[in-house]
């Protein structure tokens, strides 16, 4: 009389979030790291971060940036810079000296943060653009217009 339906049905899943990457204790870095995935930095790394995923300072870690973007970020280490991310935990070891932007933030007993905190309804990170200094170097090439050379016929003319 009744059918049973054999539909699944589906539930929603949120990807899971893991380290792809690791800059490993000892290691000195510097320079701009961005893309997607999960990266563990547990030596010192200078330079901004833009990532669509996962960050984690690991307790050895050491980062200087102006600011950190990431979906999620865990500092168990040290960082000296803005952090904006969806969610940030800082664990009891963990150190920030800069301005937090987030939907999500939660702290372990014995965690610091020298700065102030901004919880938002929702962050856009807009991780696709361009380093500035790589977008101010396209427009420069491209805003010149080439100036023909005078005394010279250039075919097509």
């Amino acid at each position: 009389m009744f059918k049973k339906s054999t539909t699944p049905v589906s539930t929603p899943t949120t990807p899971v979030e893991r380290v792809t990457s690791v800059l490993g204790p000892g290691i000195n870095w510097s320079g701009n790291l961005g893309g997607k995935g999960g990266i563990r930095i547990e030596g010192t790394f200078e330079g901004e971060v833009a990532i669509r995923g996962l960050v984690v300072i690991g307790e050895t870690g050491r980062l200087t940036c102006k600011n950190l973007k990431a979906n999620n970020v865990i500092v168990a280490g040290a960082v000296k810079g803005n952090i904006i991310a969806e969610k940030l935990e800082i664990r009891s070891t963990g150190r920030v000296w800069g301005d937090v932007v987030t939907t999500a933030f939660s702290t372990e007993e014995g965690a610091f943060l020298r700065g102030q905190v901004r919880m938002e309804e929702k962050i856009e990170l807009q991780l696709e653009e361009a380093p500035a200094a790589e977008k101010t170097e396209n427009e420069n090439s491209e805003s010149k217009p080439e100036k023909p050379v005078k005394g010279r016929k250039v075919v097509g003319e």
